[in-house]
């Protein structure tokens, strides 16, 4: 029998946010290779903070509503940054000599400011957790959520990669940046939502 917590981590990080729609993004204008150091850095970076999340940062993230509050300000501020930096990118093949995708280490570094990612590690680790020790249980829920999510940013930067042929025309491409860099805007809006 498969382990809930799986279902719940894959569903949780398949729906769209930050991640699917710079990946989505990033394989459009860039292509599946070049954005392969940005899936990475992703899929290590959502373990890394699950597991600390499972080992209670977390928790102190809920027990200090300062430190909650600067996490989202920060939070909110890169996300809109990267999502203005799209609407004003090159995109299709001349994207790819003007910019270029996040490297491994700036990926892994969003995850620390990624509202999506603490909701469903915090969900997970309340919700889904064994009676494991603690640094058996922060593995046990890290690793899950790296290696279910190295094969959702691997679909959703082959969707994008798959998505650029269609985008023909210079207007097609302005179309597609400013619609992600929109669903990008929101999805750092709701930040506060949470």
């Amino acid at each position: 029998m498969i382990d809930p917590l799986y279902l719940f981590v894959f569903f949780g990080l398949f729906t769209p946010g930050p991640n699917v729609i710079l990946l989505t993004a990033s394989g459009a204008r860039f292509g599946f290779r070049p954005t392969l150091p940005h899936v990475f850095g992703v899929a290590a970076g959502v373990g890394i903070t699950a597991g600390l999340t499972a080992l209670g940062v977390g928790a102190l993230l809920l027990a200090i509503p300062a430190l909650k509050f600067a996490l989202q300000v920060v939070a909110v501020a890169w996300i809109l940054w990267m999502a203005w930096k799209l609407f004003r990118s090159a995109a299709g093949p001349e994207a790819r000599g003007r910019d270029r995708p996040f490297t491994f280490v700036e990926a892994v570094l969003f995850q620390w400011v990624n509202p999506k990612i603490w909701i469903i590690a915090l969900a997970a680790a309340s919700g889904y957790a064994s009676d494991l020790p603690a640094q058996l249980e922060a593995l046990r829920i890290g690793s899950a959520f790296s290696g279910i999510n190295l094969f959702v940013c691997l679909f959703w930067t082959f969707a994008g990669t798959l998505l650029a042929y269609l985008l023909t025309t210079p207007r097609a491409w302005r179309i597609f940046t400013t619609i992600m860099a929109i669903a990008l805007a929101g999805s750092g809006l709701m930040v506060f939502a949470a």
